[in-house]
């Protein structure tokens, strides 16, 4: 069914909205929903919201949390003895590990943060700069002598695994299983709304969370003994007032430093590739002017951002202009949908770098920031200003094959002849 089958219903709309087959281009639908209004679904406790200024404001909200424990279904199946079920299927890898502290409010979140920022420092990030550079070349290197490429597996991917693996200390052996792994790990953060059945490779995504667990234990100890260069060997070592991470909170924050990082930078360099190749004026742009990359990465966040949506919980009722949340609901912040508002950004539908104002939260906002938006930004703006430099006649040589996920929407295949 299309949009325009769907009609105004609200409900098929938000199906179609999560349905994988609408991946290739999901934004006539979040219009319809946009223009719909805020759509609440109190049988299920749940809130879509999809104007920038209700994205906006959930984000920003105090009583916005991301404990999923806070909510009217998880309080539900607590007091009826049960295992609260997750929001994604992140939670179903291990039931008993430690919260990542994305899913954490104040004062854990502050805890945990304010330890992990120290190992994310400026200086940590600008040291990358000439790795990545170096990275960048040699995957266009084999690009030219090949005379045509793909953009996620000779560009994006690799350059993403490669620093996420220096980043955080994993051997060079390691780095082909280790981003399977972490692909699969990407698409356990789609939102598990169906009341029964599992998704097609539920299995083999449960089973990578599972080895990546024990991979990085492995690293941990192994980085005990002989610290290194690393995030791993860092987070080791941070310190506040006698406050150190347990193993399984560095466990957790790599497993968010991976989805976060990795899929994220994979889908925002392949994406703005597609963008500019279907718009030849900004592949030439770009390719003469490197100093235009940091417009051509905010704009693609805004245009098609990476994370597609957010969840949030109502610790309290949240008003809202036009809308009270109910305290207990999960909110479905559709960012995608809020980076299109007409209200937030003129002509929304127009990929342009050169807008006087870019208004996108791509990255989060508030006290759940993406603790490594500078490292996504500079992998990015590097590959960009060097692949349109570098090939200044390349074109598509297909259509984007699109990945299934919902929550991380990303481009698995996009053939480029140079």
């Amino acid at each position: 069914m299309t949009a325009s089958q769907s009609g105004s219903d609200p409900h098929l709309l938000l199906a179609q909205a999560l349905a994988p087959a609408n991946r290739v281009d999901p934004y006539p639908v979040y219009q319809q929903l946009r223009e719909h209004g805020p759509l609440h679904l109190p049988e299920v406790n749940l809130m879509v919201l999809t104007s920038f200024a209700h994205c906006d404001a959930v984000l920003r909200h105090p009583a916005s949390a991301s404990d999923r424990d806070k909510s009217t279904i998880a309080q539900r199946q607590i007091a009826e003895g049960k295992q609260p079920r997750p929001f994604g299927l992140a939670g179903l890898v291990d039931q008993r590990r430690t919260p990542a502290f994305l899913f954490l409010d104040p004062p854990d979140h502050t805890r945990l943060r304010k330890l992990v920022v120290k190992a994310f420092a400026p200086r940590v990030i600008s040291a990358m700069q000439d790795e990545i550079t170096a990275v960048v070349d040699g995957l266009l290197d084999t690009a030219q002598r090949n005379g045509e490429f793909d953009a996620v597996t000779g560009l994006a991917y690799p350059l993403a695994v490669a620093v996420i693996c220096r980043l955080l200390g994993v051997p060079v052996e390691d780095e082909p299983q280790f981003g399977h792994a972490s692909t699969l790990l990407g698409q356990t953060v789609d939102p598990f709304l169906a009341a029964t059945g599992k998704p097609e490779g539920f299995h083999e995504r449960i089973e990578a969370g599972k080895w990546l667990r024990s991979y990085f234990r492995d690293l941990i100890q192994r980085r005990r003994r002989d610290p290194g260069d690393d995030l791993i060997s860092a987070l080791i070592a941070v310190e506040e007032s006698g406050d150190q991470l347990t193993e399984d909170e560095i466990i957790s924050t790599c497993n968010l430093l991976l989805i976060a990082g990795h899929e994220s930078t994979v889908s925002l360099i392949t994406t703005a590739i597609l963008v500019m190749l279907r718009d030849r004026a900004q592949w030439t742009a770009l390719g003469a002017d490197r100093h235009r990359a940091g417009r051509v990465v905010e704009e693609t966040l805004r245009f098609d951002p990476p994370a597609q949506l957010l969840g949030r919980i109502a610790a309290e009722d949240i008003v809202l202009p036009d809308v009270t949340v109910p305290k207990g609901d999960t909110m479905i912040v559709l960012l995608a949908a809020g980076h299109r508002d007409p209200a937030a950004n003129e002509r929304p539908d127009e990929f342009d770098p050169d807008r006087k104002v870019i208004r996108h939260l791509g990255f989060g906002h508030g006290t759940h920031f993406c603790l490594g938006a500078a490292l996504v930004r500079l992998e990015a703006s590097i590959a960009l200003s060097a692949v349109t430099a570098r090939f200044p006649d390349a074109r598509l040589g297909g259509e984007p094959v699109y990945k299934p996920n919902v929550t991380l929407r990303g481009i698995s295949s996009l053939p480029v002849r140079i």
